[in-house]
């Protein structure tokens, strides 16, 4: 065997040994020529070889990557089916003990709702937010009235525009953070007693405003890769009084999917024809793993029904919180509530981001983050495959950067949620997801974090965990 066979057999070996793994960076050909101690020509041979095989990967300005395997499914979760019965929410404590759990300095933050902060420019924000704060030292509160500041209005809709949609500025309402819009918003087309519709699995976010305003929610089946069955949803509209719908067609949370845009546009029809308001959640939309920016609700609404809502916090800092929403005909009604709720939104903050949207590359930052994400759905599904228990399905997510994992019948995420934290590692229990107990048995993983041996170890020691839990059970023997 000739030395660049060698080592492109020992690669191979390798990866399928489930040392690397899908999605995963081999090292470069500089690297491998200085640890093998080959000729640069030599390693490159090994590469071509690998690759005409189909086990790696070149991407431009990135390296070599492992190949997803051939013959994988690409889809493995089944729609959901909730059941179609209204219910009180109360998640908040739960949700509350979680979020607490992942403050931890030593703790591996796989339950984490927040992006890793290290891909944030957060330093060069800083830098503006000092220096507006330098030069404006006499602030009043008419600085930061609803609805917001007008460069970081003019901002936002260039970004829009950039986008592919061109919004009206003066529809548009800054917040603290898209949680306060999706509040007002909700705050606006429904009032306590209210049935709610939401995806199943939806945001706890969604559900956290459902039970403040005291209404409640009817969950509604939904596909891992299409979304929210519209069909059902219709259906519930007309049979269980229905006020309003709460969805997030972009890389839903925890989902990953990305809503087609037929079905987008069928939704929004079809919620037009009854006249129910829609509350859009598009925190995620700029975390695309595609070649285009995706379409939004909004972007088919010709009646004002949809309240789109976002927020910097997953692409640039969550330090800030600076959201924002586009309430359709509700606007003025959001406006007053913004003013009666919360007064303002800090403009020093305001400021800083819109310079950096100005001045900084923005579209550059993004395609590192999205470039980032991708690598790294595809390298922790792959390890959830490798080390969980058999019949643990995933999603794949189209964007953001969470992954849905459904355990083996027989494992109950919140004995595998307080397990894990024995061994300083966080999930997100499949009970924060829906009103009632659907998801006993999924959890929700982060993988935001560049991959590292300590995250790896920590989702083998989960697999561990998991196997564990199953094997306690008499139901979960042989099956």
């Amino acid at each position: 065997m000739k030395l660049y066979e060698k080592l492109a057999a020992d690669i191979e070996a390798l990866v399928k040994q489930g040392v690397l793994l899908p999605g995963e960076r081999i090292p470069s050909v500089r690297q491998a020529s200085q640890h093998h101690r080959m000729s640069i020509t030599t390693v490159i041979r090994a590469y071509v070889l690998l690759e005409s095989r189909g086990i790696i990967e070149s991407r431009p300005q990135s390296g070599y990557f492992v190949r997803a395997r051939p013959g994988e499914p690409t889809v493995e979760l089944r729609p959901s089916r909730p059941s179609a019965k209204p219910s009180a929410v109360d998640v908040s404590a739960l949700v509350l003990s979680t979020l607490r759990s992942i403050r931890s300095d030593d703790a591996v933050p796989l339950g984490s709702p927040y992006p890793d902060a290290s891909l944030f420019p957060w330093q060069r924000i800083n830098q503006y937010a000092n220096n507006i704060a330098r030069r404006y030292a006499k602030w009043t509160m008419l600085d930061d009235l609803p609805p917001g500041s007008p460069e970081l209005i003019r901002q936002i809709s260039r970004r829009y525009l950039e986008n592919g949609y061109a919004i009206n500025p003066n529809e548009l309402i800054v917040t603290i953070g898209a949680t306060e819009a999706i509040n007002l918003c909700l705050q606006a087309v429904a009032k306590p007693g209210d049935t709610i519709a939401v995806e199943s699995p939806t945001f706890y976010a969604m559900l956290h405003a459902i039970e403040r305003l005291g209404m409640r929610a009817i969950e509604v089946a939904t596909d891992p890769v299409e979304g929210i069955d519209i069909d059902e949803l219709a259906r519930l509209i007309d049979e269980k009084n229905v006020a309003a719908c709460m969805v997030m067609p972009n890389f839903q949370n925890p989902l990953g999917f990305q809503m087609p845009d037929e079905k987008k546009r069928a939704l929004v029809e079809m919620l037009t024809s009854k006249d129910i308001p829609v509350i859009e959640n598009d925190v995620y939309g700029e975390l695309y793993y595609g070649e285009a920016h995706p379409s939004s609700l909004k972007a088919f609404d010709t009646a004002g029904i949809v309240l789109h809502c976002s927020s910097f916090s997953k692409t640039l800092t969550n330090a800030y919180r600076i959201g924002w929403a586009l309430p359709g005909r509700y606007r003025g009604a959001v406006e007053r509530l913004k003013f009666l709720n919360t007064l303002t939104t800090p403009a020093i903050p305001q400021l800083a981001i819109a310079e950096f949207l100005k001045n900084d590359g923005y579209d550059f930052h993004l395609r590192r983050v999205r470039k980032a994400y991708a690598q790294q759905a595809s390298i922790m599904a792959a390890a959830v495959r490798r080390f969980f228990p058999e019949g643990t399905t995933t999603s794949r997510p189209a964007g953001g950067y969470v992954l849905w994992v459904q355990l083996p019948e027989g494992i109950d995420a919140m004995e595998m949620y307080h397990a894990a934290l024995e061994h300083r590692i966080t999930v997100a229990p499949g009970h924060m997801f829906a009103p009632g107990a659907t998801y006993d048995n999924c959890i929700r993983l982060n993988y935001s974090a560049e991959w590292s041996p300590g995250i790896e170890s920590a989702v083998q020691t989960l697999g561990k965990v998991a196997t564990h839990l199953l094997a306690k059970r008499p139901s979960g023997r042989g099956e």
